[in-house]
């Protein structure tokens, strides 16, 4: 059985996002699984450090916007929402160019707070970082 609270579709997703950091930086939903969010973010002028490599906050960007995104549609979003408590990111491998892809999985889902796994893979599959967030959810006021 999925997670999710109802059935998303890939484009509602992605049309939520629009004028937002989440659009101005390109992050695109491409996959939702059972049990999983995935996004893909390109690795260009908006997304590079003065180095030229993928920059840290990129990716923390990209986590934060999976873990978000998944923690709310695992909810119902009539009574409830979810927002972030804390994020945290290990940057293993610097990428250059091409996209990044994030995948979102759940490590616990409460009635109060939710913590997800965010590992982002450069596009052969090699882990570029993997990130961990707590979101709590809140009843929404009437």
């Amino acid at each position: 059985m999925a997670l999710w609270f109802r059935e998303y579709t890939l484009e509602e997703l992605n049309q939520i996002m629009v004028d937002t950091l989440i659009s101005h930086v390109g992050i695109e939903f491409v996959e939702i699984g059972d049990d999983f969010l995935r996004a893909r973010m390109p690795v260009d002028k908006r997304t590079r450090q003065p180095m030229g490599i993928l920059h840290g906050g990129a990716s923390v960007v990209l986590a934060e916007t999976l873990g978000s995104a998944a923690s709310n549609l695992a909810i119902n979003r009539d009574e409830y929402y979810a927002v972030g408590l804390e994020i945290n990111a290990n940057h293993v491998r610097s990428v250059a160019s091409g996209c990044v892809i994030g995948t979102a999985r759940p490590l616990h889902l409460g009635k109060s707070t939710q913590v997800w796994e965010m590992q982002i893979r450069d596009e052969d599959g090699n882990l570029v970082c993997v990130s961990r967030m707590t979101n709590v959810v809140l009843k929404k006021e009437k």
